[in-house]
């Protein structure tokens, strides 16, 4: 399926929340060798496979201009893809470092770093159409994963789903139409140094998205 055509899967320029777009002028005036503006999806443009984390982190995404990129979640991420077969390095270090994914994708759920790395749901909502129109472009039978509870509550909000019937939990799948939703906590500092989430956690996810698209393929 095609991306709806009346909302595009990212626009570099968007400006419709103003807390957000205040604050990256302020983050770029800070830091003025950073990205600092709205972080578009990374990865295959024909991905069966969309991860949707939460937002860019300061000093990730938003300085890097790729998701997950330079800040600690990256480097569980990487590597992970690069043993499951979707990537081609193991380590992403830089926009322009010549990693490659493969069957996959990398987006969030708000493409604008928010202050304290917590957006606001009118924010979430706002961008909510990029994210819709990005999990079109994924074939009949594809898969994502979502990186949290805020990921997951997206990807639902985007297919018109209560998100009452559909309840987050690390490991568990829903059948949300087209596509298959798969949940993981997110491979943040903070969970992974507390063990909410394991390596090996993390690891089944993965096994898991790509069993199911090679089962569909």
């Amino acid at each position: 399926m095609c991306a709806n055509d009346s909302i595009p899967v990212f626009d570099q320029g968007c400006k419709r929340c103003h807390r957000l777009s205040s604050f990256l002028d302020d983050v770029s005036q800070q830091y003025p060798d950073y990205y600092a503006r709205p972080v578009p999806a990374f990865g295959d443009p024909d991905a069966e496979l969309l991860i949707v984390g939460l937002a860019p982190g300061m000093h990730g995404a938003n300085r890097t201009g790729r998701p997950f990129t330079g800040d600690y979640a990256g480097i569980l991420l990487y590597q992970t893809l690069y043993d499951f077969g979707f990537g081609s390095r193991p380590v992403s270090e830089s926009h322009d470092d010549g990693l490659e994914l493969k069957r996959c994708r990398i987006s969030n759920a708000v493409k604008c770093l928010p202050p304290q790395n917590k957006p606001v749901t009118a924010e979430i909502k706002n961008c909510n159409g990029f994210l819709r129109a990005e999990l079109d472009t994924l074939p009949e039978n594809g898969v994502a994963v979502a990186l949290g509870k805020i990921a997951h509550d997206a990807v639902l909000r985007a297919f018109g789903l209560p998100l009452s019937r559909y309840r987050f939990a690390h490991g568990a799948e829903h059948d949300v139409g087209r596509l298959l939703l798969l949940d993981s906590y997110h491979c943040s500092r903070y969970n992974t140094q507390t063990r909410r989430l394991s390596e090996a956690m993390f690891r089944d996810i993965f096994r898991r998205a790509r069993d199911l698209l090679d089962a569909g393929s």
